[in-house]
């Protein structure tokens, strides 16, 4: 048995979960001559108190000591599973052009929390130039990755209008009258919305539009500074949201629920040849780049901010005393709490104590939200946490071929060079198999016949045409040569609620493929 496996096995047993008053569950690798079997072990040795869960789909084999849960899929299950969250989109070509760098975006989610707690957005701006990609890492709850994802690209596109945009908008509020759309959304149909909240949210960015208003400058912001300004502006919103006064209690709880959660975020602007990424927290950006020999290589275009960052270390230790230098970072997490050290929410990390005890005091059933105050030890200069985003500026090339955009889920299986040689062997394979319908001489149904079941046995039908879900794939079922191991899959794919958050997170990966074609047009032209 291989070492890989092997630990897989160790690590298993070790991160075990102790059903209540029966026993303990793992995971187990069993040789079958030369076919691993993975399964999930219930031993009945160890009886310790502990959450109990459901078992689904099992098939069970009993003895003295050992229950032997097997998890079994076929390959169409596992593909319903991993492809459920695939989007993808086209950009329309109009007269046989297209004047877009972005040529098609897809997109995929797969989950390990229940419900996932990672969120993701496209649009496209409708009164300015671009469009925008973004994905939310959510912790402690998806509220706050679910507030961010709805309400973040329309701060960025309200910073980015020019004052007359601003004042045609506000104008058409006062009088009643319909407000020109800022975005178009492009959507998975099981992306949810806070309905509820939305005439809040609403009101809240148009204060936000019309302190642009008040600062009269013209043209107004870059769009460094917009992307900035849009990321401080809605996590401040999201904390005066949750002190003000609420009568409406549904409307009350989401905001607590929004504020006490957190989230990483990272956006992509594009416009022609200018690409924008804005980064706040460990969520990753890279580029897989073409080289004129046909070689591959990544350009990373964010740096994860966290204690493994040592512009982090230092950007903190200079916001907080010397006396508080060995505390800021305590077992790689800030305040020994959370991994990263930007995002939006977690207010229990940027408040005072006081108001902290204030706001929570005067919220009824706060056990319900699963909401509680924690003030760590050694909290004595808040605050420590921060949204401000790092935001990298990139001029595309035609040898730029495409972003991915990704939560940490992803990066903790595969590695930036892993991730742009995948992306880049999938092209390769979708070009190769692109149907050839013209034939020089007719062709019987026989032949289409046989055509079909040579790509079949070739393993072209079972594909996935989404680049995201080819990731999400290899992400979670490779094995040490690099190959999808189709046992480990399974068994990844069916560990229950409670044991699969060992093994993986939750991951959302967007790919965005660019048009070389429109890239060397624009560099022609100018």
């Amino acid at each position: 048995m291989s070492r890989t496996v092997s630990s897989w096995i160790l690590s298993s047993a070790r991160n075990s979960i102790v059903l209540q008053g029966k026993g303990r569950l793992y995971s187990i690798c069993i040789p079958n001559r030369n076919k691993i079997k993975w399964k999930l072990v219930f031993s009945k040795t160890c009886l310790y108190p502990a959450g109990s869960f459901s078992l689904t789909r099992a098939f069970r084999h009993t003895s003295t000591e050992e229950e032997h849960f097997s998890f079994q899929l076929s390959p169409s299950q596992i593909n319903d599973m991993l492809r459920a969250g695939e989007l993808s989109h086209r950009i329309l070509v109009l007269n046989g052009k297209n004047a877009n760098s972005v040529l098609r975006f897809e997109s995929n989610q797969l989950a390990s929390n229940t419900p996932i707690e990672d969120r993701r957005s496209a649009a496209t701006c409708l009164q300015t130039k671009g469009m925008m990609f973004g994905v939310f890492d959510g912790h402690a709850g998806s509220a706050c990755a679910q507030a961010v994802s709805e309400r973040l690209l329309h701060y960025i596109a309200v910073s980015l209008m020019s004052r007359q945009t601003l004042e045609e908008i506000e104008l058409a509020v006062e009088c009643m009258k319909p407000v020109l759309p800022i975005l178009q959304w492009h959507k998975h149909p099981n992306d949810v919305e806070y309905r509820e909240i939305t005439s809040q949210y609403f009101e809240n960015l148009r204060v936000y539009w019309q302190h642009l208003l008040d600062l009269d400058t013209e043209p107004g912001f870059s769009l460094e500074e917009a992307m900035i300004s849009a990321f401080k502006r809605l996590d401040s919103d999201i904390s005066l949201e949750v002190q003000a006064p609420q009568e409406n209690e549904l409307m009350r709880n989401i905001a607590l629920q929004v504020a006490f959660s957190g989230a990483t975020a990272c956006v992509a602007h594009v416009d022609g040849v200018h690409l924008h990424v804005a980064n706040t927290g460990d969520c990753r950006a890279i580029l897989g780049v073409q080289e004129e020999d046909g070689t591959w290589s990544t350009l990373p275009l964010t740096r994860d901010h966290n204690a493994f960052d040592e512009f982090e270390i230092r950007r903190l230790k200079r916001e907080h005393p010397r006396s508080e230098e060995k505390t800021l970072f305590v077992n790689d997490r800030l305040l020994g709490i959370l991994m990263p050290s930007r995002a939006f929410g977690d207010v229990q990390l940027k408040w005072s104590k006081e108001l902290q005890h204030s706001v929570l005091e005067n919220s009824s059933d706060t056990e319900a939200l699963n909401i509680y105050q924690y003030v760590p030890p050694n909290y004595h200069t808040p605050p420590y946490l921060t949204a401000e985003p790092e935001v990298t500026y990139h001029r595309l090339r035609s040898k730029d071929k495409f972003l991915v955009i990704a939560s940490d889920g992803l990066w903790e299986m595969l590695s930036n060079e892993k991730v742009v040689k995948l992306v880049a062997g999938h092209l390769a394979e979708l070009n190769e198999q692109k149907p050839q319908l013209a034939f020089e001489k007719p062709v019987n149904l026989g032949y289409m016949h046989s055509l079909l079941l040579q790509r079949k046995n070739r393993g072209i039908a079972s594909l996935d045409q989404n680049i995201a879900t080819h990731l999400i794939r290899h992400a979670i079922g490779s094995n040490e040569y690099g190959e999808v191991d189709q046992e480990k899959l399974a068994a990844m794919l069916t560990l229950p609620e409670d044991l699969a958050r060992m093994y993986r997170d939750d991951i959302t990966v967007t790919v965005v493929y660019f048009n070389s074609e429109t890239i060397e047009n624009h560099y022609r032209n100018s």
